[in-house]
């Protein structure tokens, strides 16, 4: 089923073709389609040491090509500071064979997906977890800010967005209580600076061994907005246990804490009627996160009240 009205289709063996004729030196490789719960890109894995990621959504291919340069330079920029093994960029593809976009391969980094539920207790992972986040802020933004649409910005921006994702989720959650609780969440306020961040610190964005962190996936959005904006993974992965000590190995301020929350529920609102039946398991994501947002007593009791 498709998640995206103006998807895109691609195969194994249009992925063969295409290696074939513009990567010859890879031809000789298998390649495998990667079963993942992504919806920006189809994932193939080239032999043992690579991957090809192909967007998913129909777009102008220059700007795909546009995106796709930024994307680089953000992989390697976010490679000098991150502790943790991440995928680095190694080649970018032409449309071809019935594909209409530009793409990217990648080195393959092994691992196993991390899971809302998997890492719900693991404290170890969540030191991990904010040392990365640590780690990812002591890049320099070189005067950089949050620019464009979605996370990162301000949290009102998202109001438009968030009265789409309460009307459409009528039937599936308590939009009243919800609505009461982006009230409070939109009006909260932010003094700290702009950080660098990576955007997307979603389970499947993160790979796990032995309830350690062991790799980072989709570094291509690294770059600068909310400080907060990281903080979704505590309510994207952990229970309140781990949830804590996340926070305390972090450092996080009230205000800080408050507003990952926030960011979080953003997008937890959007993953549950959006992906309902087209990726059940994205779905799942956003039903958890936002069950963990507000069953957070701290939450209920700091948050800002509306007048």
């Amino acid at each position: 089923m498709r998640m995206h009205h103006d998807e895109l289709r691609i195969s194994a063996r249009t992925v063969e073709q295409l290696i074939s004729e513009q990567f010859p030196q890879w031809s000789h490789e298998v390649v495998e389609q990667i079963e993942t719960e992504g919806t920006v890109n189809a994932i193939y894995r080239i032999g043992t040491a690579l991957t090809a990621r192909f967007p998913l959504r129909a777009s102008d291919p220059g700007l795909v090509a546009t995106e796709l340069e930024r994307e680089t330079t953000a992989m390697k920029e976010l490679q000098v500071v991150c502790p943790f093994p991440a995928p680095m960029p190694v080649a970018t593809g032409r449309p071809g064979h019935g594909y209409p976009l530009p793409w990217m391969i990648q080195s393959w980094l092994p691992g196993e997906s991390a899971t809302q539920q998997g890492c719900a207790q693991a404290e170890e992972f969540a030191k991990d977890a904010a040392r990365l986040i640590r780690a990812l802020r002591s890049a320099p933004t070189q005067g950089r800010c949050f620019t464009g649409p979605g996370r990162g910005g301000h949290l009102s921006d998202s109001d438009r967005w968030l009265q789409t994702c309460f009307h459409e989720s009528q039937e599936l959650l308590d939009v009243t209580s919800l609505r009461a609780l982006w009230e409070r969440f939109r009006i909260l306020s932010r003094t700290q600076a702009d950080v660098m961040t990576h955007g997307d610190l979603i389970p499947a964005n993160l790979l796990v061994q032995d309830e350690r962190l062991s790799g980072v996936l989709d570094t291509g959005g690294f770059s600068p907005a909310d400080p907060a904006l990281d903080l979704v993974v505590a309510w994207h992965m952990f229970d309140i246990g781990a949830r804590s000590v996340f926070r305390d190995a972090l450092g996080a301020g009230l205000n800080e804490w408050q507003r990952g929350a926030a960011w979080a529920f953003q997008q937890a609102m959007g993953l549950v009627w959006y992906y309902q039946t087209s990726n059940p398991g994205m779905a799942q994501l956003g039903r958890s996160t936002l069950t963990r947002i507000v069953n957070d007593a701290e939450l209920s009791i700091t948050l800002p009240t509306v007048r």
